[in-house]
């Protein structure tokens, strides 16, 4: 499957997987055993852990990041689309690589917690870290398609540009006095010289 044929899968799945990506990026990755006991009669439940502990923000901040590169692909064009292209797929691989790194970090700050305890927990993983790798692994899978076709996708079209933009564009050449500072300084800029007034 390529060019205008890929475009709509490609841009849903990526969508899909970023999302996912992105909620379980938001969640525990790591489940420790309340119910075991330290010392006998010492419940594991009874100790408190920060709301964030065995989470790991930075592969949900990076989803989002994933997120809105699909966002830019869909209304850009040209060249700004590819660099965004360049820019998702180095997102998603930053997401993939801190999902196979980050459960790590995330146990030993749960097993850290009960250092002081004659046995620490079982920890282990969370249906939502299985969510964050498969949601990395479709991340980069649609953001490297996307960087190898985007050559070949379709475009919006201009006529969804601004409209006064395009009204501005469309004006006959007022003369200097009629003109805004906005529209002095664009003729400037486009190497026209403002104070020549239009002809008849």
């Amino acid at each position: 499957m390529s060019g205008r044929r890929s475009f709509g899968p490609v841009v849903l799945l990526g969508l899909a997987g970023a999302a996912l990506a992105a909620v379980a990026g938001s969640k525990p990755w790591v489940d420790w055993d309340a119910e075991r006991t330290v010392s006998g009669d010492t419940p594991l439940a009874g100790y408190s852990l920060s709301d964030t502990a065995g989470e790991v923000p930075l592969a949900g901040a990076l989803a989002l990041v994933v997120l809105a590169c699909w966002g830019v692909v869909l209304v850009t064009r040209g060249l700004v689309r590819r660099v965004v292209t360049v820019l998702g797929l180095l997102a998603s691989l930053g997401l993939l690589a801190t999902t196979l790194l980050g459960y790590g970090p995330a146990a030993d700050g749960i097993r850290d917690a009960f250092a002081g305890y004659d046995e620490g927990p079982d920890v282990g993983r969370t249906v939502w870290f299985w969510a964050a790798l498969v949601g990395a692994l479709v991340c980069v899978a649609t953001s490297a398609l996307a960087v190898r076709l985007v050559s070949r996708w379709p475009e919006m079209g201009r006529r969804y540009d601004a409209p006064a933009a395009a009204a501005v564009a469309d004006r006959p050449e007022a003369a200097p006095e009629e003109q805004s500072s906005l529209e002095l300084w664009k003729a400037l800029d486009e190497g026209r010289d403002p104070t020549e007034r239009p002809g008849p």
